[in-house]
C-alpha cells in the first residue's frame, strides 16, 4: 500500500496487443548490491552498459553507469538532484554520446544510433517537458505518435483510449487545455503509438498531484503487464520504488545503490540518505 493510500499489488493486465515486445511475462528482478548494478542470468532488454560520458565537450557528467530492465518489469532511476538520473536517460535515448560504454537493445548494440533510429528500433521515449503538441488536438497528438508506422493505426488507438478513458472523451479537445496529469497520459499514449518494445519515462509524476500520481502509476503498471519493459526517472522515489521490479539510486553520476523496490525501500542507508528516514 503506498502513502497515499493506493494498493499497487494487483499488477494490471496482460494484454500484450498494444505493445511489440520480445515476449511477455516478469522476469526475476536483481538482488541488491552495493554499488554495480544487478546482474541477473538472463541477458537484459534494454541495458546502458557502463556509461561515462556528458554534454559536448562539457565534463563527464554519468561515470561507469549501468541500469537495465527486463520484459514486463518496471525498473525506476532515483537519487538526488543533479544525480545525473535524467543525464542516464537521455544517454540511453541516444542524446548525448557517450565516452565509454554502451546501448543494447533486445541484444542489439544501438550505440551508434541516432534517436530517430531508436525509436523506429522500438524506443518509446517520453521526455519530461515539452512532450506534447499543444496546438493539436489530444486525437491528433497521438496520430503523431504513430508516424513511423504504415498499417492500420486504429486499434492501438482503442487501446490507448482504453487505457486513458478521459483521452477519449476529450479526444477532439487540443491538448495544450488540458491539466498536467491529462498532457501527461497524452504524451504516454503517443509514446505507446509507436507499439514500442520499451517506454522511457523522465519524470512522468513531474508537477502533479497526489492523487494524479497514483492514477499515473496505475496506468505504468498496466503496460508494464502487458510484457513491455518500463524504465523511468522519478523525483517521487519512495512511491516510485514501490512499484518498482528494480531500482537504481544514483549518486554523482555513479550507481550508489541497486536491487529490487522493496530491498531499497527496507535498507536503512537507502532511506536515511535519499528517503526521508
Amino acid at each position: 500500500m503506498s502513502e497515499s493510500g493506493t494498493d499497487y499489488g494487483g499488477r494490471g493486465t496482460r494484454d500484450a496487443s498494444i505493445v511489440n515486445p520480445r515476449g511477455g511475462g516478469r522476469l526475476r528482478a536483481a538482488h541488491r548490491t552495493g554499488g554495480p548494478a544487478p546482474q541477473v542470468a538472463d541477458a537484459p532488454f534494454l541495458e546502458g552498459r557502463a556509461m561515462t560520458g556528458g554534454y559536448g565537450k562539457g565534463p563527464d557528467i554519468l561515470h561507469d553507469c549501468t541500469v537495465s530492465v527486463n520484459a514486463g518489469e518496471i525498473a525506476v532511476i532515483v537519487g538526488p538532484n543533479g544525480a545525473g538520473k535524467s543525464t542516464a536517460m537521455k544517454a540511453i535515448f541516444g542524446m548525448l554520446d557517450l565516452r565509454e560504454g554502451a546501448v543494447i537493445l533486445d541484444g542489439r548494440d544501438i550505440t551508434a544510433l541516432s534517436p530517430q533510429d531508436r525509436v523506429a528500433a522500438g524506443m518509446g521515449f517520453v521526455p519530461q517537458t515539452s512532450n506534447i503538441f499543444t496546438s493539436l488536438s489530444v486525437e491528433e497528438n497521438l496520430e503523431m505518435g504513430a508516424f513511423i508506422r504504415r498499417d492500420d493505426i486504429r486499434p492501438t488507438m482503442e487501446q490507448v483510449y482504453d487505457l486513458f478513458p478521459i483521452l477519449r472523451e476529450k479526444r477532439r479537445q487540443m491538448a495544450g487545455e488540458l491539466s498536467g496529469g491529462q498532457r501527461q497520459q497524452v504524451a504516454v499514449g503517443r509514446a505507446l503509438m509507436t507499439r514500442p518494445k520499451v517506454l522511457m519515462l523522465d519524470e512522468p509524476t513531474a508537477g502533479v498531484s497526489p492523487i494524479v500520481m497514483d492514477e499515473l502509476f496505475d496506468r505504468i503498471i498496466e503496460v508494464a503487464r502487458t510484457g513491455l519493459p518500463v524504465l523511468m526517472v522519478e523525483q517521487n522515489a519512495r512511491q516510485a520504488l514501490e512499484i518498482a521490479d528494480r531500482g537504481y539510486v544514483l549518486v554523482q553520476g555513479r550507481n550508489g545503490f541497486s536491487g529490487t523496490g522493496q530491498e531499497l525501500l527496507a535498507d536503512p542507508e537507502v532511506r536515511k540518505s535519499f528517503l526521508g528516514g
